[in-house]
């Protein structure tokens, strides 16, 4: 009967730690970037991999480009904005290379670029800016 209040003692224990590691991997765990894209091809249903996107801010009456990235077997670029920097309000304008993708691809398209230009107000921690793609068309949405 001595074991019992032993074996209580120890899940108190490992409760403890359990409940401290999730802690602090809570809040140890790094920010979401602020800016990601997503694309989809259309035509098959299936992610876009392989697709360039380049993302620009707008300063005074040109464009700069802050960052660029590839879409993953999943056709994301979930971390679009420079890592590290904290969101800069402003108007951003994201560049798919579709003409290139095709390309690889053995296709051809209309759209050898889509530029998505969007005013990120800054109110929100992430913006999300999805493409649905055709070769003859394309869609696009502020996604979450």
């Amino acid at each position: 009967m001595e074991r019992l209040p032993s074996v209580k003692k120890n899940i108190i224990r490992v409760a403890a730690l359990l409940l401290t590691l999730f802690t602090v991997a809570s809040v140890s765990a790094a920010p979401r970037n602020p800016m990601s894209v997503h694309v989809l091809d259309q035509q098959t249903g299936l992610p876009a991999e392989g697709v360039q996107v380049v993302l620009a801010k707008a300063e005074g009456d040109r464009w700069a480009v802050i960052s660029n990235g590839t879409t993953d077997v999943d056709g994301r670029v979930a971390a679009l904005y420079p890592p590290g920097k904290a969101l800069d309000p402003g108007r951003y304008q994201v560049t798919f290379l579709t003409g290139a993708w095709y390309t690889q691809h053995g296709g051809t398209t209309f759209y050898p670029e889509v530029q998505v230009t969007v005013d990120v107000d800054g109110k929100l921690p992430h913006y999300h800016i999805p493409l649905l793609l055709s070769a003859y068309g394309y869609s696009t949405y502020r996604g979450s």
